[in-house]
């Protein structure tokens, strides 16, 4: 609501002004009316073609709407006018981790942190993209970094334990998910993966009561919890991942 009263106040102001033209785009993009924000944010650039910010509120636009190929083409738009806008270069590496492409998402989301090194969020997603490019001790080296940046942030410690549990380091996974259910005590989640840590270290109880702890927190959506008890007591043919 107070940005769509700012957002009438400021195009009274200066309809000439790129800057008005993003706040209206951004009030409907609030609202998920994406094709009407996508219109504001068009329009800021017919008002000022070197205005760098509207070209990357297009890009997550489209991709709000699905359309990778035209989000990449406004990211790219965005480094034309200017190369160190980190943003942009951030959002081509989402769409290419999105398509799986992890080696271009790796360059994308490196460029960006040689832009904006005191980024957590860009740690944590180079992190993701290393990991999926088999670069599991690089991506922990990433995951440090971010949580030196940021000690609070659970998802740091949950990515790690998700690498070290691939790279079979099964009692420090535990160690690490342990660190998170203290930050976050009511993540089903991170109970659901401590379970399935234990049973590959085979502290079969351990897993039973953890998974207990994962079905109390999520009776709703328990279909992957349930299946787990099932087979607490049979070898993992295949690891679901993280």
């Amino acid at each position: 609501v107070e940005l769509c009263y700012l957002a009438q106040r400021v195009s009274e102001f200066d309809k000439y002004s790129p800057e008005v033209w993003c706040v209206v785009g951004n009030c409907f993009s609030l609202q998920k009316e994406h094709e009407t924000a996508l219109k504001f944010f068009q329009r800021a650039i017919q008002v000022d073609p070197e205005f760098t910010y509207a070209y990357t509120l297009c890009g997550h636009e489209f991709v709000a709407n699905e359309d990778l190929e035209k989000a990449i083409c406004m990211f790219r738009n965005a480094i034309q006018c200017d190369s160190r806008h980190y943003n942009a270069w951030f959002g081509i590496g989402s769409i290419y981790t999105k398509q799986e492409k992890f080696a271009l998402a790796e360059y994308h989301f490196r460029r960006a942190l040689q832009i904006n090194p005191q980024s957590s969020v860009l740690y944590c997603h180079l992190s993701l993209a290393l990991y999926e490019n088999k670069k599991f001790d690089e991506a922990l080296g990433m995951l440090k970094l971010a949580a030196h940046l940021e000690p609070r942030n659970p998802q740091v410690w949950f990515q790690r334990a998700t690498i070290l549990m691939s790279m079979d380091k099964n009692d420090e996974a535990l160690q690490e998910l342990l660190d998170v259910q203290a930050h976050s005590p009511k993540e089903a989640q991170v109970y659901f993966w401590m379970g399935k840590v234990c049973k590959k270290l085979g502290r079969i109880d351990e897993a039973l009561r953890y998974f207990t702890f994962a079905l109390d927190l999520d009776p709703k959506d328990n279909t992957q919890i349930k299946n787990a008890l099932e087979r607490l007591e049979q070898a993992d043919v295949e690891e679901e991942s993280f």
